[in-house]
């Protein structure tokens, strides 16, 4: 049969290359076309890639972190194969013939008659079994008390082909505490790891990092005690600094785009921060009145909507806040076209999916694509296309809390505006009595090459006015 290579296809337009997050098949596995192999990550969105040929994998070319460029080979699959015999029988050949293995001390031979029995409750209950496959994962660990089934077909941790027997999400859960999956011995069918497996190594590195014994001569270099930012975090399992307690973490691939994207912007923009309120309470009586009939629609209707509204309006009468600086070839560029970003906390840290078009869209429009944007952010089924191509930022922070900040601009775009929590406050009206009125607060940064004071002051000035007259923002479409 033909062997075929698995090439990397375009990931989005203006995309050259991807890092491979995750490989989600091992050599010798049977995948169908249109199966998913690999998940890349770029910028800021994950894209699993899926698999052009059907067939038997026999050939990894790439691993996790590398850069592969577009149309560049990720394996290689042997066109039309199936799959193989089940390779469970010789199981625990492998055991044997590896009595170098970290997983396997043989002083742990005759400890290995246990094993049938303390396994099954091993990942409910925090018992000392639990830990003991996963003792020799630390290098410094040959004398760990916790018996280790050395010698059950179970507890082989590589397959004769040589791939480790883990899900995508046990991969993905070891290389974010930094346990490497080769010295960890899976209890699973077949030695598959499982997550106990996995927190069994942390938890073993994190006591042997206390009790002083992980690190010998790196204090016997120091001469004193060893702080031990190297040993896989995770949390609720501590470890120890010369200080106290701590817990280390490896930066994500998201976290390093951010903070390179944050250090750019930081260094490179001089930025000048306005701060003003603007009076929502005949916008929230709008809202109110406007929300059952949004609901018989499916769509909750916020502030949101009217603000993006607001921004967007504005932007076409002030083309310096809708522009990018181009410091190499030392011109302006002036967008034609309104795209605005949204910042969207999340588990994974910021991401900014955009909305286009919002200068030519209505309030509904504009509400539903917010819901519609929210449930693939909550999902994680944004794509880099969703993070493209805006020309300005709103950062929501009064959706958590808080009511006024310097934002940082998101970089080549050059203002953003954050939205802090609209409070009560007591207003002199224009006939000289006090109201309580709805204030919404508003912060809005700029890059100072491009945007003078007065612009940034006049578009502010355009937005607050917008949100104060909500049917100027209605007649606006």
């Amino acid at each position: 049969m033909a062997i075929e290579e698995v090439k990397l296809p375009e990931l989005s337009e203006g995309i050259d290359s991807g890092d491979v997050l995750e490989i989600l098949v091992s050599e010798g596995d049977v995948i169908t076309s249109g199966q998913d192999i690999v998940e890349m990550e770029t910028d800021k969105a994950t894209v699993p890639v899926p698999s052009s040929v059907a067939g038997k994998v026999v050939e990894i070319l790439v691993k996790p972190g590398d850069t592969v460029p577009i149309g560049g080979p990720l394996l290689k699959v042997e066109a039309g194969a199936t799959a193989a015999p089940a390779a469970d029988p010789p199981a625990a050949e492998p055991a044997a013939e590896k009595p170098a293995a970290e997983s396997q001390p043989a002083a742990e031979a005759p400890a290995a008659k246990e094993e049938p029995k303390p396994e099954p409750p091993a990942p409910q209950a925090a018992a000392p079994e639990p830990p003991a496959p996963a003792a020799p994962a630390t290098p410094a660990a040959p004398a760990p008390a916790a018996p280790a089934p050395a010698s059950a077909p179970v507890a082989t941790t590589v397959s004769q082909s040589g791939t480790i027997p883990a899900g995508p999400a046990i991969r993905r859960f070891a290389r974010e505490v930094g346990v490497d999956l080769s010295t960890v011995t899976g209890s699973g069918d077949g030695g598959r790891i499982t997550r106990d497996d996995v927190l069994a190594v942390v938890r073993h590195a994190s006591q042997a990092a206390r009790s002083g014994n992980s690190a010998p001569a790196a204090a016997a270099s120091s001469g004193g005690s060893v702080a031990t930012p190297a040993t896989p975090g995770l949390p609720g399992d501590a470890a120890e600094d010369d200080f106290g307690p701590v817990r280390v973490e490896r930066m994500s691939k998201i976290r390093k785009t951010i903070a390179a994207q944050m250090h750019v912007s930081w260094s490179s923009v001089p930025r000048v921060t306005n701060f003003d309120d603007a009076d929502i309470t005949d916008l929230e009586r709008l809202r109110g009145s406007s929300k059952e009939d949004y609901a018989a629609q499916g769509i909750k209707l916020t502030t949101m909507p009217f603000l993006i509204k607001a921004v967007a309006t504005a932007l076409r009468h002030h083309p310096a806040i809708n522009a990018v600086l181009d410091t190499e070839n030392e011109q302006v560029v002036y967008k034609d076209y309104v795209n605005v970003g949204i910042a969207v906390d999340t588990d994974r840290g910021l991401v900014v999916p955009v909305m286009r078009n919002t200068d030519k869209s209505g309030i509904p429009d504009i509400a539903r694509g917010l819901a519609e944007m929210a449930a693939k952010v909550r999902g994680g089924q944004f794509g880099v296309n969703d993070l493209r191509g805006g020309t300005f930022t709103i950062s929501n922070l009064g959706a958590i809390g808080g009511q006024y900040s310097t934002p940082i601009v998101n970089v080549p775009e050059v203002a953003i505006l954050l939205v802090g929590r609209s409070r009560k406050l007591p207003v002199v009206m224009p006939d000289d009595t006090i109201q309580p009125r709805l204030m919404m607060p508003l912060s809005l940064s700029y890059d100072h090459r491009l945007v003078d004071g007065g612009t940034a002051a006049r578009f502010l000035n355009d937005v607050i006015s917008y949100l104060e007259a909500p049917s100027r923002l209605l007649l606006a479409l």
